[in-house]
């Protein structure tokens, strides 16, 4: 079954878009953005998004449209002024969502229009952010991405063990946003019961340079229990994505009861395509399709079963429940909290770093020591990683920075030639399931 990534995340695209389409062990990054944007800068951009749309875009008929004006756009001198990354990114986002009207499509130009600080994402493990008991036996998790299932599965079993005794949960998914469906159907297989796999969405992927299209189908997956008390998932207007499908398989599973508001309304699966040096794009390459309705909420959203605001949708929920609330926040009303994302370097992920530092550079990973799909990326980029760490000399000093957003540790590694921010996981048996690196600037 092929990984598939739904686009946008609050936290997941941050770690590395490599790490969250396949747990890639990069060996380069992206060159930096430019400081501005020469004519042809712009035009060879145009040229590359315009040319992923027609042959990439799930629906060929808007990638045409949407190649089309953008093309027209840059004949007319809509461009022209734009010499900022972040501003010619922003304008290009809008023209194609002016035709697609696709939340996922988005031109990243190195960071937000006229250089503002991005929020950071909330800390979290793989998207899980904390786990709580609230009063009468109530259970609660709250998650703002679905990650890469390396990542999210470990923490969403944390906080279910914790909370397995209660007699109701509420998954908090205001905040949700993207990830990958592996992980979906993982966290919609803790609601459901028995032993015969149940189909839950497939994804319908164009072929690129056609149109026509092969589908990838998705089924619930064995997981530590079954949890079968009431199940109340929280929406927002913020829901996306991923989010969404998670709400959206329950609901149409009759298996969960959603209360807050309708979400956003991003049902397509996306991946990111180059358009040049600091330029890059999320394009929908594919769409869902659910097994019970046959459809998505693409531009609809998912209706909640009891409509409430974001902010009163806690309060709400624990009022069905039988409870009498004084307050609308989480804080308010957590008894215990069970889950908090890890903040302590994991046990092995130095010598890890130290290890695969190494081995790359003798073109010799112990492969015996990767995850598979980890593997077979290190396979693939053997000569190349090769040549970075032959170029980056013998290894003199390793310092843990921080266990990072999204649940992996972060640690820079000087070398006698360079320095590199390793950003890296093990799994429960202790190999590498997820890696990356990042060429640092020389400095202190």
């Amino acid at each position: 079954m092929t990984t598939v990534a739904f686009g946008r995340s609050v936290g997941v695209v941050s770690l590395a878009i490599a790490c969250l389409l396949g747990s890639v062990l990069a060996s380069a990054q992206p060159a930096p953005p430019p400081t501005t944007l020469n004519a042809e800068a712009r035009r060879a951009a145009i040229e590359s998004a315009a040319a992923a749309f027609r042959n990439r875009y799930v629906s060929p008929e808007l990638g045409e449209r949407a190649a089309a004006a953008i093309e027209g756009a840059l004949t007319n001198g809509d461009y022209d002024s734009l010499t900022e990354p972040q501003a010619f990114a922003a304008k290009l986002t809008a023209d194609l969502r002016a035709v697609t009207a696709d939340q996922h499509v988005e031109v990243f130009g190195g960071g937000p229009p006229g250089g503002a600080a991005a929020a950071p994402p909330p800390r979290s493990e793989g998207g899980v952010t904390r786990a709580d008991r609230l009063a009468g036996n109530i259970g609660y998790i709250e998650i703002v991405a679905l990650g890469p299932p390396a990542l999210f599965n470990p923490a969403l079993d944390k906080a279910m063990a914790a909370l397995k005794d209660t007699g109701a949960l509420i998954i908090d998914a205001r905040g949700a946003q993207g990830g990958t469906i592996p992980s979906v159907s993982y966290l919609d297989s803790y609601f459901l019961s028995g032993d015969t796999p149940v189909h839950l969405s497939s994804i319908v992927a164009r072929n690129p340079g056609t149109e026509t299209f092969r589908t990838d189908q998705f089924y619930s997956v064995e997981t530590p229990f079954s949890y079968d008390k009431p199940v109340y998932i929280l929406t927002s207007q913020r829901t996306l994505s991923a989010g969404e499908s998670f709400a959206y398989n329950l609901q149409a599973l009759k298996r969960a009861t959603l209360v807050g508001e309708t979400t956003s309304g991003a049902a397509n699966a996306a991946g990111m395509v180059p358009l040049g040096p600091g330029l890059a794009m999320m394009l929908s390459g594919a769409r869902t399709e659910n097994a019970i309705t046959r459809t998505n909420w693409e531009g609809v959203g998912v209706k909640p079963d009891v409509a409430a605001s974001s902010d009163e949708a806690l309060k709400v929920t624990l009022e069905r429940l039988g409870r009498a609330p004084t307050a609308s926040s989480i804080d308010a009303l957590s008894e215990t909290r069970v889950f908090a994302p890890r903040s302590t370097p994991q046990p092995g992920a130095e010598a890890a770093v130290r290890r695969m530092s190494d081995e790359n550079a003798r073109g010799e990973p112990n492969y015996e020591l990767l995850a598979p799909e980890l593997g077979q990326a290190a396979r693939n980029q053997l000569e190349g990683l090769k040549r970075l760490f032959t170029e980056l000399g013998p290894l003199t000093s390793v310092k843990f920075l921080e266990v990072g957003p999204q649940g992996a540790d972060s640690y820079e590694a000087q070398y006698a030639n360079g320095k590199v921010q390793w950003t890296i996981l093990l799994g429960p048996d202790g190999k590498t399931v997820m890696a990356g690196v990042r060429r640092l600037p020389p400095g202190p």
